[in-house]
């Protein structure tokens, strides 16, 4: 069994499209981050960064005690070698897989991040942060694209790389994109979009998030962009 410690953002929609595709026993423990629920001691005692998701593996492979994890990739990467699914044992086809999911932590989720932060989020519209973002996206995206042409998924098969990116690509709208600009990830997008554990990963949302405006009040900004060290 898998706790998976989970709210309704990209990242956390990685992990839950992952145990969706593979059925491995999982249950879902919502962590609101709008009202400071990752900060609460046992949740730190798992993700120390006070991010989700998170997991705790209660049956790992080595045999011993709960095995906890935080960080999408490395969550992604641990399940995929506990299933031995979505990631290729092949040495080359197991680091393209690998480049592009860390292609997708070090670029396009921290950039369409700030994105969305300067776009939806900021008490102060700065016009040349939200340039900077928008482009930047804009210039990932059509990285993707390119990778895209003659291919169904990011790097061949589907994999983990494909769980990664979609769920903040699929956000193009919200991040001033047009879709049209990126005519081979368009295609990626619907095909994405109609994996049946895709679609059983966002009906969560329903289950757990009944306010998804909730992150936009004041408090929520506040518990989510006004932490100290």
């Amino acid at each position: 069994m898998i706790d998976l410690y989970y709210w309704t953002t990209p990242n956390g929609h990685k992990v839950s499209i992952f145990l969706e595709e593979t059925g491995l026993d999982y249950r879902v423990r919502p962590v609101h981050i709008g009202k400071g629920e990752q900060f609460q001691p046992d949740f730190l005692k798992i993700a120390p960064n006070n991010r989700i998701p998170a997991i705790v593996d209660q049956a790992p492979a080595d045999g011993g005690e709960p095995l906890a994890l935080f960080e999408s990739g490395a969550i992604l990467e641990y399940l995929a070698e506990k299933s031995g699914r979505f990631l290729p044992q092949d040495l080359r086809a197991r680091f393209q897989v690998r480049q592009w999911l860390h292609w997708q932590m070090g670029g396009v989720g921290p950039m369409a991040g700030q994105n969305h932060h300067f776009s939806l989020y900021a008490p102060e519209k700065i016009p040349y942060a939200i340039e900077r973002y928008v482009k930047e996206t804009a210039r990932l995206y059509g990285v993707l694209d390119r990778q895209l042409a003659g291919r169904e998924y990011v790097a061949g098969d589907y994999s983990i790389a494909d769980m990664a990116i979609y769920p903040w690509a699929k956000l193009w709208e919200r991040q001033q994109q047009k879709l049209e600009d990126f005519p081979q990830m368009a295609l990626w997008l619907a095909r994405m979009a109609a994996r049946p554990a895709v679609q059983r990963a966002y009906a969560l949302v329903e289950q757990v998030n009944n306010d998804p405006q909730a992150l936009m009040s004041a408090e929520a900004r506040q518990l989510l962009f006004g932490q100290p060290a």
